[in-house]
């Protein structure tokens, strides 16, 4: 995995360990300032807008092929008290693609939610089990086969929880929010809203592989299950 950062960057990558918290190992965290100072990185590869039922069998059956997948969603944001509108938009990223799923045009239904359910495909994301329980207002299931990155992050002695933070921290560059309380629920999403979508599920898968390559104690299947 490339690591674009600042040596001063890199150099608070570094874990220390800290005697009080019994050896275990510590990671200096990254001020808003230096967080700022390192690289903007977005995803680049190719993105599959999925809003018909033959576009979603077809994305399926490649995603039932991955282990891993990133995993998002977007929601168009409610400004009225004691209002939260429903899931827009679900982000699943593979190694080589990233497919958004607009819920404006397609329904979240039992093929889609039986991806979302399998213990068989890891769904992997910040947050993740608050974005399945709001899914779950479209269309009732259980989700199986999830991991939430922060967690994992909070396993390793990582303070930084949010998935800015985690890439700046893990990952050596910083993504841009600039599209997060723009309006999901558009006939047709905006360049600008594809690349932020797309980039947020390929960082989570991201963050996801440095962190498993490090997780040495605690069992993987313990977290998906969580």
């Amino acid at each position: 995995m490339n690591t674009i950062a600042s040596a001063s960057a890199a150099a608070m990558l570094l874990p220390h360990t800290d005697p009080a918290a019994g050896g275990k190992a510590q990671h200096a965290e990254l001020t808003k300032e230096e967080i700022n100072q390192l690289p903007l990185r977005a995803w680049e590869g190719d993105v599959i807008i999925v809003r018909e039922q033959r576009q979603l069998s077809a994305a399926l059956a490649m995603l039932q092929k991955e282990k891993v997948l990133g995993f998002d969603t977007e929601t168009k944001p409610c400004f009225t008290k004691g209002h939260t509108a429903l899931p827009a938009l679900i982000q699943l990223a593979t190694q080589n693609n990233v497919f958004l799923f607009q819920l404006k045009h397609l329904c979240l239904g039992l093929e889609l939610a039986g991806l979302l359910s399998s213990n068989e495909h890891l769904k992997v994301g910040v947050a993740i089990h608050d974005d399945m329980k709001a899914l779950g207002r479209l269309y009732p299931f259980e989700a199986g086969g999830i991991v939430d990155i922060a967690q994992m992050a909070r396993s390793q002695g990582i303070k930084a929880q949010g998935l800015r933070t985690l890439a700046a921290n893990l990952l050596g560059f910083r993504i841009s929010k600039g599209a997060q309380c723009s309006n999901w629920e558009n006939e047709d999403l905006t360049p600008q809203q594809i690349k932020y979508a797309a980039t947020d599920a390929w960082v989570g898968r991201q963050l996801y592989c440095y962190l498993a390559a490090g997780l040495l104690k605690t069992p993987l299947q313990a977290l998906a299950k969580a």
